[in-house]
């Protein structure tokens, strides 16, 4: 089979390089797509890959041996999509001269099925495919292909979306290091300081240069942290740590700012957030709730997928406590926003006495949203240096009122219900 060379190759190689897609790690949205792509078109196996100088590189593949990552360019039926810039749409491999003497075809896989749509940039460069394959000769309704086009548009505004938030992290470091060259510069600060404390207090900082530490009589406190970290670390690149924590982080940064949660810090793989701080607010306990409820079926999700690819999961602890808070800035050079007093210190006792993949909640958060979750009681639970304390787990919404049958989202009434 000739390879051809799409007529824009030099400019298709440069746009496919500014996405940094090549040889990453195995993403949840990509893998959702091609398991959607398969089962629309009722086939066992699908892929979305990228086409370099040299090779078809798999980011994402369902249905096909998890060590197969990559071939040959020169005998890609992926190759010829990325040509056309429109979908190649092949139902018998074997009768066609174009693929017929192919080694995907006449040996190791032996594909008989293929129909695959080019990933095209609004520049227009073919990056890549989304394909279905089958192993024996099948048709496509015209629905179905036309659902795998509609699903390869998907595939590049879930890429795009990928290339901003890499252009969002480039640019979080790039503040980083401007942050430690300009503590001097106070238009440089006032710049910084947006980016790293919350708004009012910011506001606060800017005006005064100063901060007034405050007494809140009522927040929810919310720890994360990830059980067999060390395990689940030992085989992995440093890059490779970092960069999924940076993706667990991020996400979960998403979900508490949906919920008016307010991230704090992280620590090593520990995440701590507060609600009701620095704005007070009357349903900050169910905002934590929630938004763990929310974090634990995204790990779900997650862990789903790397249990196919035969990889460890990432299990988290959750702990929330209720109470009274003390919240104010700390350092000079450095800001950072944090909280103080019992309250903290329970959450993360109540955190650290949990079980992998749970919720635990005190009693003190318990009083606050029993009406509207479903929780099992622990009992007194024996607590480092705070003696016995009365532990709950939380599960899920009370079907009353959830919109979803996981009970993972508020209906109306859950907001009405006095």
């Amino acid at each position: 089979m000739d390879m051809a060379i799409p007529a824009n190759e030099p400019e298709r190689l440069e746009a496919l390089a500014s996405y940094a897609i090549l040889d990453t790690l195995p993403e949840i949205g990509f893998d959702e797509i091609t398991e959607l792509a398969a089962q629309i078109c009722d086939c066992p196996a699908a892929l979305i890959s990228f086409v370099d100088p040299s090779r078809q590189w798999m980011k994402a593949k369902y249905g096909l041996p998890p060590d197969l990552s990559e071939c040959p360019r020169e005998i890609s039926i992926c190759q010829v999509t990325i040509c056309n810039n429109d979908i190649l749409y092949v139902p018998d491999l074997v009768s066609d001269q174009r693929f017929n003497t192919s080694p995907l075809v006449t040996t190791g896989l032996q594909l008989r099925f293929y129909c695959g749509v080019p990933l095209i940039t609004q520049d227009g460069h073919a990056l890549g495919t989304l394909c279905v394959i089958d192993f024996k000769s099948r048709e496509l309704s015209f629905e179905q292909r036309e659902a795998l086009r509609r699903l390869s548009r998907q595939t590049m505004v879930h890429l795009e979306l990928r290339r901003q938030l890499l252009e969002r992290n480039e640019m979080l470091r790039q503040l980083e290091k401007a942050r430690d060259r300009a503590v001097a510069e106070k238009s440089e600060s006032e710049r910084l300081l947006l980016n790293i404390l919350p708004p009012s207090i910011a506001a606060e900082l800017k005006a005064s240069e100063r901060v007034r530490p405050r007494f809140f009589d009522s927040a929810t406190v919310v720890f994360i942290d990830f059980t067999g970290f060390t395990r689940i670390v030992e085989t992995m690149e440093p890059a490779s740590v970092i960069d999924q924590l940076d993706q667990h982080f991020t996400r979960f940064d998403d979900i508490i700012a949906r919920h008016r949660l307010e991230k704090l810090k992280t620590i090593g793989d520990a995440y701590l957030a507060v609600g009701g701080v620095p704005e007070p607010n009357r349903s900050h306990a169910m905002d934590a709730a929630l938004c763990a409820l929310q974090i634990l079926d995204h790990l779900a999700k997650l862990n789903r997928q790397r249990e196919k690819l035969r990889l460890p999961p990432w299990l988290a602890r959750i702990g929330i406590n209720t109470g009274p808070v003390i919240a104010g800035v700390v350092g000079k050079h450095k800001f950072t926003y944090d909280i103080w007093g019992n309250t903290v210190n329970v959450a993360e006792r109540v955190e650290a006495a949990g079980v992998p993949g749970r919720i635990s909640i005190s009693e003190a958060t318990w009083q606050y949203i029993k009406g509207r979750f479903e929780t099992e009681a622990r009992g007194a639970v024996e607590v480092k240096h705070k003696g016995l304390v009365n532990m709950y787990f939380l599960d899920r919404i009370k079907p009353d009122y959830s919109s979803d049958p996981a009970g993972l989202a508020p209906n109306e009434r859950f907001w009405k219900q006095e």
